[in-house]
């Protein structure tokens, strides 16, 4: 199925959330290190409730490890910095969406690596609105990739 990828994620009820969320649709979770959180910690397990042992989570020192560890798929950048709107890139299974800490995003060299596959979350212009909260950002890219799949082997 589809892969969720969260770059030094800091927050962790988001990352709980977005855990949960990938239980429910079957996607996997990888966490690229540092976290800003500890997994075990209370509040990323109150997130994802009783969820845990529903999801298959991947963790990697660094942007390199995942990489080489996942070789094959196609990797899309979701960023507010992307070139194209999320629905309009044809999903497919085994894609990853790299999507970057809640107050960096994503650092320049990655969007050196992959300037052809950004992907952007429409949103009105707003100097105080600037992002989508991050669980809110992996569940709107990943149920249209589950449409886009007719969302094989869901209920």
């Amino acid at each position: 199925m589809f892969n969720i990828v969260l770059f030094h994620p800091e927050i962790p009820q988001n990352t709980g959330n977005i855990a949960r969320t990938c239980a429910v649709s079957g996607a996997k979770l990888h966490l690229i290190k540092p976290l800003g959180f500890s997994i075990n910690e209370k509040k990323v397990k109150r997130a994802g409730l009783d969820y845990w042992d529903s999801v298959d989570i991947f963790t990697y020192d660094n942007f390199d490890d995942f990489l080489q560890k996942n070789p094959t798929g196609k990797i899309y950048l979701i960023t507010s910095k992307g070139d194209r709107i999320y629905s309009k890139a044809r999903l497919k299974p085994d894609d990853y969406f790299v999507f970057g800490s809640e107050t960096s995003g994503l650092p320049v060299e990655i969007h050196e690596r992959y300037p052809n596959t950004r992907l952007k979350i429409p949103m009105r212009d707003n100097k105080h609105a600037r992002c989508l909260n991050l669980s809110n950002a992996v569940a709107v890219v990943l149920y249209e990739a589950l449409r886009q799949t007719e969302f094989k082997n869901l209920i």
